[in-house]
């Protein structure tokens, strides 16, 4: 059993963002630098450690953000960044998508289904999050989705590049912001802040709970569990989706997968939980979050303030 912990969490929220249209990202700051790993008996390997702060998204990618990055970058999209699926939102059909697309090639638009903008973008592949944290690190708007915190061009091996700021959640990121709790320097088993497996349930605000095993039977809207954070303040990283992050299968064909899903057995979030899948694979059950480096500091917050009036907006946590 481990130790209990004070949960913090402490949520900012800045534009990142282009005069015209600007996603907005709620960060979650991770501190306490130079954490040891939390050990994995079941598969080896010790995960968590991370050292540096940072910010991690409080909740994962939703459809609203993602359409703005449609709306960008996907004119005629020839990074398949758009998957037909995204455009039925039926449960019946295990599609669960959130965007519709209009138009023809050289003039596609996006919009978002009525009422799921806040669920979780999926249907999106580990290459297309790389490229979303791309445009991201870029400023948005026409930023390049190609170069910035990912090089494209080098496959799917490619790794982070030094000096990026926005990116994909590496996979000790990931695990920190879950499992880590600050003030007793130990790691819960799952990440609701709790040692017991979480309850698959409908939303509420009661401890302990997540969208997994059929209990819902669709996606549900960021943050719906109002008391089931992990310690440090982040939300469904137990359920909804699982989430894309930076770790490379041996081989270089797959990307790591973290975390629990809506349709998952109900012990798919216990920490033990690690998977792999190809990083072109897109399924209904798949969406990703995107960390910050460093975590800013109160002066960087109040210069991209600034700037976001005079029409270029920044990142945040």
């Amino acid at each position: 059993m481990r130790a209990p912990l004070i949960r913090l969490s402490c949520l900012l929220s800045l534009l990142i963002a282009s005069p015209s249209s600007a996603v907005t990202m709620a960060w979650t700051p991770i501190g306490a630098p130079g954490n040891a790993c939390d050990p994995n008996t079941t598969l080896g390997g010790c995960y968590g450690a991370v050292g540096y702060n940072y910010s991690i998204g409080t909740y994962e990618v939703t459809n609203a953000q993602y359409a703005e990055f449609l709306n960008a970058k996907a004119a005629s999209d020839p990074f398949g960044l758009y998957n037909f699926n995204m455009s039925t939102p039926d449960p019946r059909l295990d599609h669960q998508g959130g965007i519709t697309r209009s138009g023809s090639s050289g003039s596609y638009t996006y919009s978002v289904i009525s009422g799921r903008g806040d669920m979780p973008v999926n249907w999106v592949s580990a290459l297309d999050a790389l490229r979303f944290a791309n445009w991201l690190n870029n400023g948005q708007g026409s930023g390049d989705t190609e170069t910035g915190a990912y090089t494209m061009s080098n496959g799917p091996t490619v790794t982070r590049n030094a000096g990026a700021t926005i990116v994909l959640a590496s996979e000790d990121e990931w695990y920190k912001a879950a499992y880590y709790g600050a003030s007793s320097t130990s790691y819960f088993d799952y990440p609701t802040g709790s040692d017991a497996q979480p309850i698959c349930s409908t939303p509420t605000a009661a401890a302990n709970r997540a969208n997994c095993s059929g209990a819902v039977g669709d996606l549900t809207i960021k943050g719906s569990y109002t008391g089931s954070s992990s310690p440090y303040g982040t939300f469904d990283q137990a359920g909804n989706v699982e989430e894309w992050n930076e770790a490379i299968y041996p081989g270089g064909t797959s990307r790591g997968l973290r975390g629990g899903a809506f349709d998952c057995v109900a012990d798919c979030p216990a920490s033990p939980n690690r998977g792999f899948s190809g990083y072109y694979n897109e399924y209904n059950d798949l969406g990703f979050r995107v960390a910050m480096i460093p975590e800013p500091g109160t002066g960087l917050l109040v210069i991209a303030g600034l700037l976001g009036l005079a029409g270029w907006r920044r990142p945040l946590a």
